[in-house]
């Protein structure tokens, strides 16, 4: 019972019987699925965590726990958070009938990815070599438990869909859509433990694969819809986004640099094949000629073939490239004006904390939290004033990281051993040669609540929620913490009582002067002060206990809590 009742899934428990607890009569299915999902997951965390070959098996990240239970339920809960929001508005006909469904598909859909990957695990603790007959009857009975509610879960599913207004063939075909989400987490877990070990947890790689799979899956159906000529169903593909021009841009930007590794290996491969053996392999170990083969393909994919795509599925009327120049110029001093205000903080900002990191014994951890504190910086203004341009910015910076970790990772001359001397620097033990995923989780813990809350929001903080918990609670909680902190959470930890209060304090003190700003700048504030303190209390026990990266994981947790 204590190693059931740690403190990372007594938090998860919380936050999932917080949103349960907020649920309306029309959500009480998708409640007890949710419901099913967390006692199949801390199941297989519990019995994962109690032995090393799962672990072993995957080559996690050295030190942290599993992450099965958070890694499993966060997006679900994310989802049904949403939904309650759109519940509210939908019971006055403030918004469209489409909306819901589409959000209630994207339920399923990330519902059925979890469920795939905790399917996948518990093959894979039952087949593990180390678990020779006859198993232990503690594992026969996690086992049991653990399927039992998969397939009850299953049968919710399967029941909801089949007692809405769908005919048959709709419903099968969004239980072929859900399954083929969840073939393609598993696989692609799978390929992430393989191509990067000892990067991440099996918690952050589901969550992660779950994110992309879901994201990505988006953009695959409207481009089947275009080519089979068929309108899209909003309650089929959209996934309750909104299909504008900086959603597309964003997504084939990302899609174009994820993919473009595989598409470098095929063009060297082909360099190779035409030229003869000897003389290939000069060409292609030069890396002056390497370097000119990556960025000759990366301009081609980012010049040519993905605006091909972004013109295919969106009406520009122009290339997007272009497009992206009059949207700036819509509102010329205003964005160029935030522009160079964003360049001065980031030049002053790095080259400071570069030259500190260097000449200086500050540990590397509070160094790092500087960066957090510049977020807060850069971000809140733009937010405020600018929000549609900060979802074009943030897609550009992630963009800009994504080219960046590529070269670092493939050495390519002449930035790839300077780019990985200078990221190196501000590396923790959540980090690898292999990987470096730090600025990417801050960055996206700051920007996925800006983008999800596109269309309908009654809570103007919900926006906020990465820069609040990242930029200011999980700071304070960092530095006070390390200077005053006495009080140990536990034995082995490092994380006091004295940061968690400090993290926590500050997020309420800067909601409270965050209110009525947005208020002065016509923002309705319809905010429930017990939802703030919930989400911030609960955030911050998270950062406290949790061994997941949690620049990941809590500002999705803040969200969901905010928007009840």
């Amino acid at each position: 019972m204590a190693s059931l009742l740690n403190g990372e899934r007594a938090v998860v428990a919380l936050f999932v019987g917080r949103v349960l607890f907020s649920l309306p009569l029309s959500l009480l299915p998708h409640g007890l699925a949710l419901s099913l999902l967390a006692i199949s997951a801390v199941v297989l965390d519990v019995l994962a965590d109690s032995s090393t070959t799962l672990l072993s098996q995957f080559n996690t990240r050295p030190g942290a726990s599993s992450g099965i239970l958070l890694g499993a339920v966060t997006l679900p809960t994310v989802m049904i958070s949403k939904m309650i929001q759109l519940s509210r508005p939908f019971s006055l006909n403030h918004v469209a009938y489409q909306e819901l469904e589409s959000l209630t598909m994207q339920y399923w859909a990330i519902s059925a990815s979890s469920l795939s990957v905790l399917i996948f695990l518990c093959i894979t603790i039952w087949c593990a070599p180390g678990n020779k007959p006859p198993p232990s009857l503690r594992s026969v009975w996690h086992a049991i438990l653990s399927l039992s509610c998969i397939v009850l879960h299953t049968a919710v599913c399967c029941v909801t869909l089949g007692t809405s207004s769908l005919t048959s063939s709709e419903a099968a075909l969004k239980l072929l859509w859900m399954l083929c989400h969840g073939l393609a987490v598993v696989k692609l877990i799978q390929h992430v433990f393989r191509t990067f070990p000892s990067c991440a947890s099996i918690g952050e790689a589901c969550l992660v694969a779950s994110g992309l799979v879901l994201y990505f899956g988006d953009m695959l159906a409207y481009t089947i819809a275009k080519v089979s000529g068929c309108s899209i169903k909003s309650d089929m593909v959209q996934y309750g986004s909104k299909t504008n021009e900086i959603n597309i841009i964003i997504q084939g930007l990302l899609l174009g640099l994820l993919l473009f590794p595989v598409v470098f290996k095929l063009v060297l491969r082909m360099w190779e094949c035409s030229f003869s053996t000897a003389r290939s392999e000069v060409r292609t170990n030069n890396e002056t000629w390497r370097s000119v083969i990556f960025f000759s393909s990366l301009g081609f994919i980012l010049i040519v073939i993905i605006p091909a795509w972004m013109q295919f599925v969106q009406d520009f009327h122009m290339h997007p490239f272009l497009w992206v120049l009059s949207f700036i110029f819509s509102e010329p001093l205003k964005r160029l004006s935030l522009c160079g205000y964003w360049v001065c903080v980031i030049c002053v900002s790095v080259l400071r904390f570069y030259n500190i990191s260097k000449n200086s014994k500050i540990e590397r951890i509070l160094l790092r939290k500087y960066y957090h504190l510049m977020a807060v910086l850069m971000f809140v203004p733009a937010l405020i004033f600018q929000p549609e341009f900060l979802d074009l910015a943030f897609g550009a910076a992630l963009a800009v990281f994504l080219a960046l970790e590529i070269v670092r990772v493939w050495r390519i001359w002449p930035l790839g051993q300077f780019i990985h001397k200078f990221m190196s620097a501000f590396t923790d033990h959540r980090d690898s040669d292999f990987l470096i995923v730090s600025h990417f989780s801050l960055l996206l813990g700051c920007a996925l609540p800006i983008w999800m809350s596109s269309g309908y929001n009654d809570r103007p903080l919900s926006p906020f929620s990465g820069i609040l918990s990242l930029g200011i609670g999980d700071t304070m909680a960092s530095v006070v913490g390390h200077k005053y902190g006495v009080l140990r959470w536990s034995k082995t930890g490092k994380k006091t009582v004295e940061g968690t209060a400090a993290g926590i304090t500050s997020v309420l003190a800067a909601c409270s002067v965050l209110l009525p700003l947005l208020a002065s700048t016509g923002y309705i504030v319809t905010e429930h002060w017990i939802s703030i303190l919930v989400a911030g209390t609960v955030s911050g026990l998270l950062e406290a206990y949790t061994a997941q990266l949690d620049n990941a994981f809590i500002p999705l947790i803040f969200y969901s809590l905010l928007c009840l």
